[in-house]
């Protein structure tokens, strides 16, 4: 199976491709990820994506899309992958279409997780750190016994910057501007299925399996 998970920050995307990952045996593949492994392994894109990095300057799409099909091409992903954080344009997912044809391969299911804004905003701005031992809470949904306080260690919890709720403003704009169109592109597909991000891991989850198990249905 291949899945790709749509949604904006802090929608819970990744929460839920680990526990996919359990279930279905495929690995959970995330542009962060992707880009820290090609590094680290210096492959020929790679090499080209940290040298992007050592001059402050975002990686292209090009080497972007060339580190994606670096990662499929590995024989963990035989049997399907869960794409998390790519594509992010309509041009990557283009690209994407074209990579899986070379492979024999096509996108299977295309979940988007919506979640409204001021949801968001509670949720990621609500998270704090510690400064030791890196350890997250959140004021809301999992909060320090002590206030400020790491239960583990003591040490100080602090709000990182890109916690903070007008970063996340502008991380949604730029996902409104960039990303969102992909829900068009997918339902043009006829591949997009949209569940409510609001709830429970565990509701979100069934929904999330309801919505693949009926689009099998729907794609024999």
């Amino acid at each position: 199976m291949n899945l790709i998970l749509l949604g904006p920050p802090g929608a819970g995307k990744g929460t839920q491709a680990k526990i996919l990952t359990k279930k279905y045996e495929i690995p959970q593949i995330s542009t962060g990820d992707m880009l820290r492994l090609a590094v680290n392994e210096q492959t020929p894109m790679g090499i080209k994506a940290k040298e992007f990095m050592d001059a402050g300057a975002l990686v292209t799409d090009e080497v972007v899309v060339g580190i994606v099909e670096e990662r499929l091409a590995k024989t963990d992903c035989v049997n399907g992958f869960i794409l998390d954080g790519f594509p992010r344009t309509v041009k990557q997912a283009d690209a994407l279409k074209h990579m899986l044809q070379s492979f024999g391969k096509s996108v299977d299911h295309v979940i988007s997780i919506a979640v409204d804004q001021e949801e968001l905003l509670g949720r990621i701005s609500g998270r704090r750190t510690c400064r030791n031992c890196g350890r997250g809470f959140h004021l809301l949904f999992d909060p320090p016994r002590t206030a400020g306080k790491c239960d583990e260690c003591g040490g100080e919890l602090y709000q990182r910057d890109d916690d903070s709720a007008e970063t996340m403003r502008k991380r949604l704009a730029v996902y409104e501007e960039q990303t969102a169109p992909l829900i068009s592109y997918y339902a043009k597909e006829s591949l997009l299925r949209t569940i409510d991000g609001i709830g429970s891991i565990e509701n979100i989850q069934q929904s999330l399996l309801c919505a693949i198990e009926g689009s099998k249905d729907d794609h024999p």
